[in-house]
Order: structure tokens, then C-alpha cells, then sequence
């Protein structure tokens, strides 16, 4: 069983941004089968990505290779889970006549709905499973804000020996809309913290998304970051025992 905790690989510079179809997840959620499909409804996703989604991958079809195997983050057991990730997959799939990967999975759920930016960079996703080594990987997610979900796994496959060479999303709802942090915003983040955001985090500052250097270029020390990072946590532990988690 092999997982990557820290994240060190960035996005390819060939993938500078996730191929996406909305701006917002107004249009997804106005969608009447939205919320069973997010409650784990697989005959629900299938429903929203048919009317949807289909034109939009058939117009990345000429963008991709045929012989990319397309992956989505899922949990280990899937029941009761967001089913429209593994759906987008399998139908991005068959539009551009590729492979759906189910065995990679995440072995841990980051209760990333609700949180705000620092309580989504201090909840990393990790995976397992077996990376074929040298194929190319289509990493696809229904909705991406700061992008941390899809950069763990992109880190995941590559330290496997995996090419991502692109990312589908159906909302990039990013203030900012490329994956990789820009090569200035990086430079002034080492200049002023150095490599505490990889002590801190357990990421590497160039493995960073756009919108998690941007956040963090917003703090002028790094105590300030950790005091953040502190009162984060506290939040989540509320927000989930409020849902019932302890």
C-alpha cells in the first residue's frame, strides 16, 4: 500500500489550468438531481452529467489523448459518498475513449464542504493504489476551489511514476483559475518564509496551487500563519461535531 504525505511534486507545466465548464456551482446545484447525485446516487450523477456535461467533454476530445486513463478522487467505500466525481470520470472515459481508474482511492475523508482556506490546506487528501508507471492520467473532480484535492492526487500519481496531462473539472470556482502557483508569487513566498510552508503544511512551496500561494502570500509572518493554522483546526473540530462526527 504506497501513499505520498507530502506533497512535492507541482502540477506539469503542460497543465496550466483544469479544462472546466462553470465558474460557480450555481448551474450544478439548480440541477433536480444534484443533491441525490452528491448524496451517492450513481443512476442520480448519471442523470446531471447526460444533461450537463456531455457536449463540454466532447469538445476536450480532440485536447486529449485516446489512451489517457481518467481518475477522480473517491473514498474506499463509496456509499452515501459524492457519486458524481466517479461518473464524470467514466463518462469523460467514454466520450474520449480512455480508462476509468477505480483503484486508486483516498483512505481519508478531509470534510472539505464548509471549510474555509486554511482549514482546506491543514486537511490533506492521501491515497493508495497502483500507478501504472509512464501512463497518462486525466485527473477529474466535479467542483475545485483551492485545488488541494486534485494537487494530492496529481502528487500522488507522479511520485508513482504516473504523467497527469490534464484535469477536468465541471466548477473551477478558484478566485484564480490555473492550478500551479505563478513563478513571482513563489518567489516572494520563499523570500518571506523560506521553506516554513513545507514544515508547516507538508507541502513543498512549488507544489503549491495558485490559490493556496495567493491565501498564504496574504500573511505578513509566518506566526501569523501558525496562529491561523491553530484557530483553523479548532473550527473544524466544531464544524464537524456540530455534524455529529467527534
Amino acid at each position: 500500500m504506497n501513499f505520498t504525505n507530502c506533497r512535492e511534486h507541482p502540477f506539469p507545466e503542460s497543465v496550466v489550468q483544469p479544462h472546466w465548464l462553470y465558474d460557480n456551482d450555481s448551474s450544478l446545484q439548480a440541477h433536480p438531481h444534484y443533491r441525490a447525485a452528491k448524496a451517492g446516487s450513481k443512476e442520480s450523477a448519471v442523470e446531471l452529467i447526460a444533461d450537463l456535461a456531455l457536449e463540454f467533454l466532447a469538445s476536450l476530445q480532440p485536447l486529449l489523448p485516446e489512451d489517457a486513463i481518467f481518475v477522480a478522487p473517491h473514498a474506499q467505500e463509496v456509499t452515501g459518498d459524492n457519486a458524481i466525481p466517479q461518473v464524470l470520470a467514466a463518462a469523460s472515459a467514454m466520450v474520449m475513449r480512455g480508462q476509468v481508474e477505480t483503484d486508486i482511492v483516498q483512505i481519508n475523508r478531509v470534510f472539505h464542504t464548509g471549510a474555509d482556506p486554511m482549514e482546506r490546506l491543514s486537511l490533506r487528501s492521501q491515497f493508495v493504489g497502483e500507478v501504472v508507471s509512464g501512463a497518462q492520467y486525466v485527473l477529474v473532480d466535479d467542483v475545485t476551489n483551492m485545488g488541494g484535492t486534485v494537487a494530492d492526487l496529481a502528487n500522488f500519481i507522479i511520485a508513482q511514476g504516473g504523467c497527469v496531462v490534464a484535469v477536468i473539472v465541471l466548477v473551477n470556482a478558484g478566485r484564480d483559475k490555473r492550478l500551479a502557483v505563478a513563478k513571482p508569487v513563489l518567489k516572494k513566498l520563499l523570500g518571506r518564509y523560506k521553506y516554513d510552508i513545507q514544515e508547516i503544511f507538508s507541502i513543498a512551496p512549488q507544489a503549491l496551487t495558485a490559490n493556496e500561494a495567493t491565501y498564504l502570500i496574504g500573511f505578513r509572518t509566518v506566526d501569523e500563519i501558525r496562529n491561523r493554522l491553530t484557530k483553523a483546526r479548532k473550527e473544524t473540530h466544531l464544524r464537524l461535531r456540530s455534524k455529529g462526527f467527534k
